[in-house]
């Protein structure tokens, strides 16, 4: 039974005017582009995969990057590789906000440009950057992993989804150019556990949800993680943290006793905590989704 069966859900749905009018501006643009940087949240990597990039993409090299390697353990890193390497792809993985893994992804897209450069130089004409797009979900570390390939901060960055509202070309270096392009989320969720877990990890605007359903479904996933892969994650997260066991109570329960044990009885209090812990890495490292068996 899937996790969000358990719940009488309101439909998720996000998809503000400026996605639509970016994703239209995109394809103008991906004309004029040699490689796609697909980043993803290293969370939920086959969740803020958007159904739409292989017919964007085509024949261009996409460079897959997962962000955010510092939210899950070395473990579950080495789990999503072997599955990726299964599907015939290879991951580069990234932590934006501190550097870790970007030199790696300057040089696959680098790497990439000379073929364009041989075709190029093969039909007399010189040179040029390799013109790069960085595409993804919104919030999931596109800017953040755009200034750090350049070095300094050009471009706005902040943990919310929706920062980024123009398409703009930022200069790398001589051999680099990079397209910073808005977040695109398909224009339907269809999909409400993915959207629940979009939500847990901050990737979609927080008006189109619930907190205390979001902050239940989240103890759900951990507790369910912790029966069935606990290696996987940190031991008891929720018990470390907030010293209150879960398992005597259904996740929703767990809430409300969190709300009474802690805080007050403020179960609205109680959720946001639990998805602001989540968020800034305070339960520890945690997947929301393992590869498919």
């Amino acid at each position: 039974m899937s996790i969000t069966q358990n719940y009488k859900l309101n439909l998720i749905q996000w998809y503000p005017g400026h996605i639509a009018k970016a994703e239209k501006n995109l394809k103008e643009h991906l004309k004029l582009v040699d490689v796609v940087l697909e980043v993803r949240d290293a969370r939920i990597p086959l969740i803020t995969h958007h159904p739409r990039i292989e017919e964007w993409v085509g024949s261009k090299t996409r460079v897959l990057v997962l962000n955010r390697v510092d939210m899950i353990l070395p473990q579950v890193r080495q789990v999503w590789k072997e599955w990726f390497k299964s599907q015939g792809e290879v991951p580069y993985f990234t932590n934006a906000q501190h550097g870790q893994g970007v030199a790696a992804i300057s040089k696959a897209a680098q790497a990439a440009g000379v073929a364009m450069n041989e075709r190029r130089k093969s039909r007399g004409m010189l040179p040029r950057p390799v013109r790069a797009v960085v595409i993804g979900f919104p919030n999931v570390g596109k800017s953040a992993l755009i200034n750090r390939l350049l070095g300094r901060r050009v471009v706005e960055s902040a943990a919310r989804p929706g920062v980024t509202r123009q398409l703009r070309w930022v200069r790398i270096s001589e051999e680099l150019e990079l397209l910073d392009a808005p977040g695109v989320i398909p224009a339907r969720l269809e999909n409400q556990e993915a959207a629940l877990k979009l939500a847990i990890c901050d990737d979609i605007g927080e008006a189109s949800y619930d907190n205390q359903i979001v902050a239940a479904v989240l103890v759900d996933i951990v507790e369910n993680l912790q029966d069935n892969a606990p290696d996987l994650l940190p031991e008891h997260p929720l018990r470390s943290r907030y010293k209150l066991d879960p398992n005597p109570f259904t996740a929703e329960e767990y809430v409300f006793a969190l709300a009474e044990y802690r805080y007050k009885g403020d179960v609205e209090k109680t959720a946001r905590t639990l998805l602001t812990d989540f968020r800034q890495g305070l339960l520890g490292a945690i997947p929301l989704e393992l590869p498919p068996k």
